[in-house]
C-alpha cells in the first residue's frame, strides 16, 4: 500500500493496533508502512515499572504509573484477548488475578508471536505533530533520545496511542507547602513498604485510592485515611482505615477536614486522577475531554471529528481493557483500510452526541458495564476480531463488583470461568494479604492448590 501511518505509542493501545495490521496481513491483506514511535526502550507502557519518577534518563515526562507489589484489581478473564488466551499463554489455567509481572508477561506474549517489533523505533519520544491541508498528510517530529536528535516524517494517518493515566491531576489545599511529611501523587507511587508504620492520608475515592490504600495496609501502614470529594467509598474495611470528607488544610502533620474533624497523619498521597494531556498536539487537532465512558469530540470512541485521519485509541474511563483496545484497534485498521466507509461529519459529531447523552443517563457501575459492552459490541460488528463473548465478560465484571463489596480485602481469592476456553481458574496458592512476594516465578510456582469456588 502507498499510504504510510504512525502509531505514537507502544503500549497495550498501541500494540493492539501493531497486532490488528499484522492480523490483516496474515489473512492476505497488503498493509501500509508503520511507524510506531515508543519513548522507552521497550513495548508495554504503564506496565514497564520504573523506580524513577519526573523526568527519565533523557529528561522526558516519565510515563509509568506502575508500581511494585500491583496485582490486577479486575478478573483477568474480563481483560483476555480474544485471539490468545491466559491458558495458550501459560501453557495451563492460572489464577483470575495476576500481580503486575504476570500480567506484562501475557500482554508481550501476544506481540513476540508477531513479527510486530520491527516497527517500533524505541527511545523516540514524539515532539509535535501538524496537519498541512494542502497536502493531506501530518508532519510527526520526533526526537531520538540517545541521539539527541531531531526528525520529521509525513504521515497520512496518526494513531494517538499515549494513554491518559500518565499526566497527573494535582488539586492545591491549604499548608501542603509546610506539610513536613512526604507528599506525592499516585503517579509518584513505587513501593507501599515506604509507608511501613505510617500513618497515610489518601486523597480520593476512586481504583487508584483503593487500591493503593489496600496494598499499604497490606505491607504495614498504621493506619489509611480516605478522604472523599463526593462520597465514601463505603466497602467493610479494616479498624484501622477511615473514610472522612474532603481535606481542607493542613497545619503541620495535622490534616483538617470538611466535617470538622482531624487527623495526624505522616504522608499524603493524592488519588485524584489524570489528565488528557496531548502537548504535542496543535489545538485544532487536541483531543480535550476528561476522564468519562464516552470521551466528546470522537466518531465510534476513537476518530477524531477535528481530523477524521487522527485517531485516538483507549481514551475512556474503562472497565473492559485489553479487548476493548483490540476492538477500537480493529476498526480504525478497516478505517484506514478502506473496509469502512466514515459517513459525513455532521452525521459522525450526531453519533457522537448521541453516545455522549447515553452516558449522562448511567447511574450506577451495572448501568457503565453494560453501556460499555454495549460499545463494544457496537465496535465488532463492523470487523473481523474474534468472537468473544461481551455480555458474558459484562456478567463477571458484575460478580466482581459484588464480591469487592463483600470482602475488599479478599476478592482476589475468588475465581471467575474463562468465557474463551471455559476453564474455572484455579484458587492461587496463598490469599492475597499473605502473597507478598509478587514475581512471575513466585506467583506460577505450583504449591498445594487450593480448590477453586465459582463466583458466577
Amino acid at each position: 500500500m502507498s499510504f504510510k501511518i504512525a502509531i505514537l505509542g507502544a503500549g497495550p493501545s498501541g500494540l493492539a493496533q501493531l497486532r490488528a495490521f499484522e492480523a490483516a496481513r496474515d489473512a492476505g491483506a497488503d498493509i501500509p508502512e508503520i511507524v510506531c514511535y515508543e519513548k522507552q526502550n521497550d513495548w508495554g507502557g504503564l506496565w514497564n515499572y520504573t523506580w524513577r519518577t519526573g523526568l527519565d534518563a533523557y529528561g522526558e515526562p516519565v510515563h509509568s504509573s506502575m508500581y511494585r507489589y500491583l496485582w490486577s484489581n479486575g478478573p483477568k478473564e474480563c481483560l483476555e484477548f480474544a485471539d490468545y488466551s491466559f491458558e495458550e499463554h501459560f501453557g495451563r489455567p492460572i489464577p483470575s488475578y495476576p500481580p503486575r509481572a504476570v500480567l506484562r508477561d501475557y500482554i508481550m506474549g501476544r506481540v513476540a508471536k508477531s513479527n510486530v517489533r520491527q516497527y517500533i523505533r524505541f527511545n523516540t519520544a514524539v515532539h509535535w505533530v501538524d496537519y498541512n491541508e494542502t497536502s493531506g498528510k501530518f508532519a510527526v517530529t520526533v526526537r531520538d533520545l540517545k541521539q539527541d536528535k531531531l526528525n520529521t516524517e509525513e504521515f497520512d494517518h496518526v494513531i494517538v496511542a499515549t494513554g491518559h493515566f500518565s499526566t497527573p491531576n494535582v488539586p492545591y489545599f491549604e499548608g501542603l507547602e509546610q506539610f513536613p511529611g512526604r507528599v506525592l501523587h499516585a503517579h509518584d507511587f513505587r513501593d507501599a513498604c515506604e509507608f511501613k508504620g505510617k500513618d497515610l492520608l489518601l486523597i480520593g475515592s476512586s481504583y487508584s485510592a483503593e487500591d493503593i490504600g489496600t496494598q499499604c495496609h497490606k505491607y504495614g501502614a498504621k493506619s489509611v485515611t480516605f478522604s472523599y470529594r463526593s462520597q465514601p467509598m463505603g466497602f467493610d474495611w479494616p479498624e484501622s482505615f477511615t473514610e472522612l470528607p474532603l481535606l481542607t488544610e493542613v497545619i503541620g502533620k495535622t490534616a483538617h477536614f470538611k466535617d470538622g474533624t482531624s487527623k495526624k497523619v505522616d504522608a499524603i498521597i493524592l488519588c485524584t486522577g489524570y489528565q488528557h494531556h496531548f502537548p504535542f498536539l496543535p489545538n485544532e487537532l487536541t483531543l480535550t475531554t476528561h476522564n468519562r465512558m464516552y470521551p466528546e469530540g470522537l466518531y465510534k470512541g476513537i476518530v477524531s471529528l477535528a481530523n477524521p485521519k487522527l485517531i485516538f485509541l483507549g481514551m475512556q474511563d474503562q472497565y473492559y481493557t485489553f479487548n476493548m483496545f483490540d476492538a477500537q484497534a480493529w476498526y480504525a485498521r478497516d478505517v484506514m483500510l478502506g473496509r469502512i466507509t466514515l459517513p459525513a461529519d455532521d452525521a459522525m459529531a450526531a453519533d457522537s452526541r448521541e453516545w455522549v447523552a447515553r452516558e449522562l443517563k448511567l447511574v450506577d457501575p451495572v448501568d457503565e458495564i453494560d453501556f460499555q459492552a454495549a460499545y463494544i459490541q457496537d465496535l465488532l460488528e463492523s470487523t473481523d476480531y474474534p468472537a468473544f463473548d461481551v455480555t458474558a465478560v459484562a456478567g463477571i465484571f458484575k460478580q466482581w463488583e459484588h464480591d469487592k463489596e463483600a470482602d475488599i480485602l479478599g476478592y482476589r481469592n475468588k475465581s471467575y470461568r474463562s468465557t474463551l476456553t471455559g476453564t474455572l481458574a484455579p484458587a492461587h496458592h496463598t490469599p492475597w494479604m499473605d502473597a507478598m512476594d509478587d514475581s512471575l516465578e513466585a506467583f506460577l510456582k505450583v504449591k498445594q492448590e487450593q480448590p477453586a469456588k465459582e463466583t458466577v
